[in-house]
């Protein structure tokens, strides 16, 4: 930038600073140029602009220049952990980030040292940014921290609880729990639990809506406790063309072109009523009977968006908004858990039912394969505002997704009117499968 004779010459201004560069002030006392202040004011900062900086002025009494640096850093995406089991009770943990300038610093840790990582890969993109990616080999029943940052700024770090692995002999399996704590500028945000098990025997009759949601053999445990705060979950009325509903069962509108494509996005998504800001509540989610295919694409979990949530792009930025668990078709053994972040959940099969208990007061929201009777994850935050049940059936799943309701005290005509709009819902499903 050259100011001459009491006005800017641009000729000779650099193609990538027109428009972003102009006199600033020191301070919020300076007088400007009358005061002789000649700083530079840069905006719309990319890490191009890195570099030295040189002012030079010169009048006919003489001359002087001072030369500045300037170091442009961009914090990148929240660590994301995934693991694998091997022999000897051995866990290969991985952690990954990407959106880091300059070249991020990448560190294991336990609670009480430094571990030794595997490896350490850094990658930069065309756009100068660069990705991290590490392994480590750790012990089952330990806990270990992945943590990613820059020099003199606060790093982000995720914790992970290892605990016993899978039992290859038992048909009950063993238990996997792991705990994610995302730290961003010094906000903790969550932790991540996960149970295995094998097959449930028991069988889902596609003919009986009315069952207790409590059996009689079930024995007391974590679930049989959260179903006790029970709510029946209703749909907004949004008219939302590209969703068919009756009741409380939805799927994707069929025949229809989603015009922000075929990937799974807050368009075909929908609110339950009512919203939630204190005690404990509970609803569950059927994905499929045996006598229909089961769902492979879904979400399920809350959001704190009031209004227009299917013009909601999800994003890191927006996803503080949305605590869920979702399916994806091409992903059989594996869910996602969204919430600031993303954590992949390996399991041996997709759940036919999820079960959702939501704890307001403690800041708590876990999930539950209900046939098995056992613990998806849970996500250990807070929640400082009113939040409501949240559902995506996906784009392109002729298979249903249906809020259960506990039919108590229900006259055998309002039975009938559900159970004739559910298998209406079926039929058509069978019908454009």
């Amino acid at each position: 930038m050259l100011y001459k004779a009491k006005k800017f010459e641009n000729g000779s201004q650099e193609a990538a600073y027109v428009g972003r560069v102009s006199f600033g002030l020191k301070d919020t006392t300076s007088g400007g140029l009358k005061s002789g202040d000649v700083s530079l004011k840069l905006e719309d900062v990319t890490i191009k602009d890195a570099g030295d900086y040189t002012c030079y002025v010169s009048s006919f009494q003489g001359y002087d220049s001072s030369t500045v640096n300037l170091q442009v850093t961009e914090t990148g995406k929240s660590p994301l952990l995934s693991v694998t089991w091997k022999d000897n009770n051995m866990v290969n943990v991985s952690c990954e980030s990407e959106g880091w300038y300059p070249q991020p610093e990448l560190q294991w840790s336990d609670q009480t040292q430094d571990l030794t990582r595997n490896s350490v890969v850094h990658s930069k993109v065309t756009s100068g940014l660069y990705s991290v990616h590490s392994w480590l080999l750790a012990p089952g029943s330990s806990d270990v921290f992945c943590s990613i940052g820059l020099p003199n700024i606060v790093a982000m770090e995720a914790r992970m609880h290892i605990g016993k692995p899978p039992e290859k002999e038992s048909s009950v399996g063993g238990w996997v729990a792991f705990g994610i704590l995302l730290i961003i500028a010094l906000a903790a945000l969550g932790a991540l639990y996960w149970k295995r098990g094998s097959p449930s025997s028991d069988a889902v009759d596609c003919g009986q809506e009315t069952e207790p949601l409590l059996p009689n053999e079930l024995q007391p445990t974590a679930l049989s406790a959260a179903r006790q705060f029970h709510e029946n979950i209703k749909l907004e009325d949004t008219s939302n063309e590209f969703l068919t509903i009756k009741e409380n069962i939805l799927r994707d509108a069929s025949g229809k072109v989603f015009p922000d494509g075929e990937r799974v996005t807050c368009l075909t998504a929908i609110r339950g009523t009512p919203g939630f800001s204190k005690g404990q509540h509970y609803w569950e989610v059927s994905l499929g009977k045996d006598c229909v295919d089961h769902k492979k694409s879904w979400w399920i979990g809350v959001t704190s968006v009031t209004q227009n949530l299917q013009a909601y792009k999800l994003s890191q930025k927006t996803a503080n908004h949305f605590w869920f668990l979702s399916s994806s078709p091409n992903t059989e053994d594996t869910l996602q858990f969204i919430t600031e972040s993303t954590v992949f959940l390996p399991v041996q099969s997709r759940p036919k039912t999820v079960g959702v208990l939501l704890d307001c007061d403690k800041g708590n929201l876990s999930f539950y394969d209900v046939e098995k009777n056992r613990l998806i994850g849970s996500y250990i935050g807070s929640f400082t505002v009113e939040v409501f049940p949240f559902f995506n059936p996906g784009k392109g799943d002729t298979a249903p997704m249906e809020i259960i309701h506990k039919l108590e005290q229900s006259s055998n005509m309002e039975n009938a009117e559900y159970l004739e709009g559910r298998d209406a819902i079926l039929s058509n499903s069978q019908s454009t499968a």
